[in-house]
Order: C-alpha cells, then sequence, then structure tokens
C-alpha cells in the first residue's frame, strides 16, 4: 500500500511555514500534484477488503458503479488536481459506492493518508487533528468551508506572545497568553479562573 503521495508538504513556502490564505480553499489546499498517482484501482480495493473484513461485512463491487469508478479513478491518477480538488474527488467516490460496503471508510481513509504525509511538517497533534477533518469531510461528516477552516487555523504559526487570545484544540476553552518560558511551553490562564496553565503552543489556538 502506498506510504507518500508526493515530496515535500502541502502549501510550505521556503521557510518550511505553511502560507495562508483566508476565504475559501487557499494555501494550502490549493498546492496541485498528482496527489493520487501511487494509488492504483487494486490498493483501493484492498483497503475495502480489509475494511470489510474488520467490520464482518461482505467485500465485492457494485456492480452497477464498480466498473465505471475504476475507470474514472485511472483516469484521475493521471491529473494535477488542487489538495482541495482531491479530497472533493474522494468524497465523490464515497458516494458513488463502488464498494458493497464500507466506502466512506475507504476513501476517507486514503484522504487521511494523503493528509499525514502532506503535513508531516506539522506538530502530531495538529497533523492528526488535519487528518481528521480530511476523512470526516470525506465521509460526509464535514462540509468543505469547515473543514477548510479546521485545516487553515491548524496550519498556522503557533508562536504566541503574551497578551495573545488562545483556545484549545477543540475549544472547549479559552484564554489569555501570560508569559512564554524557556522551554517555549506557554503560561496561560483560563477565562473566568485564576489558575495558571502550562501548555505546548501547538496544543493552542489563535483565538478570534
Amino acid at each position: 500500500m502506498p506510504d507518500e503521495a508526493a515530496p515535500g508538504s502541502a502549501g510550505t513556502s521556503d521557510s518550511g511555514r505553511h502560507s495562508q490564505s483566508r476565504g475559501g480553499f487557499g494555501s494550502p489546499l490549493q498546492t496541485r500534484a498528482q496527489f493520487l498517482k501511487n494509488w492504483d484501482w487494486q490498493s483501493v480495493i484492498s483497503i475495502n477488503s480489509r475494511a470489510c473484513s474488520r467490520g464482518g461485512a461482505q467485500h465485492g463491487i457494485n456492480t452497477e458503479t464498480g466498473e465505471t469508478c475504476a475507470k474514472e479513478w485511472a483516469q484521475l491518477r493521471k491529473e494535477e488536481l488542487t489538495l482541495g480538488g482531491t479530497f472533493d474527488a474522494l468524497r465523490g467516490f464515497h458516494r458513488k459506492a463502488p464498494f458493497l460496503f464500507f466506502n466512506g471508510n475507504t476513501f476517507s481513509f486514503i484522504g487521511r493518508e494523503l493528509a499525514l504525509v502532506l503535513f508531516s511538517d506539522l506538530q502530531p497533534v495538529r497533523k492528526r487533528e488535519v487528518a481528521s477533518a480530511v476523512a470526516h469531510y470525506i465521509a460526509g461528516v464535514l462540509d468543505r468551508e469547515a473543514m477548510a477552516a479546521i485545516i487553515e487555523t491548524l496550519s498556522e504559526n503557533s508562536d504566541f506572545q503574551p497578551g495573545d487570545r488562545v483556545r484549545t484544540m477543540r475549544g472547549s476553552s479559552h484564554g489569555t497568553i501570560l508569559r512564554v518560558l524557556e522551554d517555549g511551553s506557554v503560561v496561560w490562564r483560563i477565562d473566568g479562573s485564576g489558575s495558571e496553565l502550562i501548555s505546548l503552543p501547538e496544543s493552542l489556538l489563535r483565538d478570534g
């Protein structure tokens, strides 16, 4: 099974940081490449077969859509698409349902693996959140705008200064940076609390 999509990391500049483009599908989702070139249709079938085995379902090809999807996939692998367009295509294959069961799991898995490789420069916690957002978008749980917003937010630089407003990754707590320690971690106070917390900057997001 492929473990690599394209060299480098999506949307990074020469400095190694993700460039930003708010309002729609901006960088890094506008990065263009043949992101699916290493994933042939047989590898897609194998992914679905394993998903069915784990889920106790019958693996099989949908006789109404399977052959057409196989041909479309072969053509798609040759095309240079934006990363956002690639995720759109994977979501589309999920909806076309070329397999009897676990179509969402199959194409979400591919999207997740692509994200883990292409966003490898992010800190592990952010990389996992990006991959999760991509998988949920392909599965139909997130809409396009929400997925893009999550990816762009998580790709932001996490260099904080005292006074910066921040929130936790899931948004359950909001607060203010008090100081930055020598080891790079930050001390911050949750709104409405007198307690000071120490966190790694990559575990926090800018608030507002």
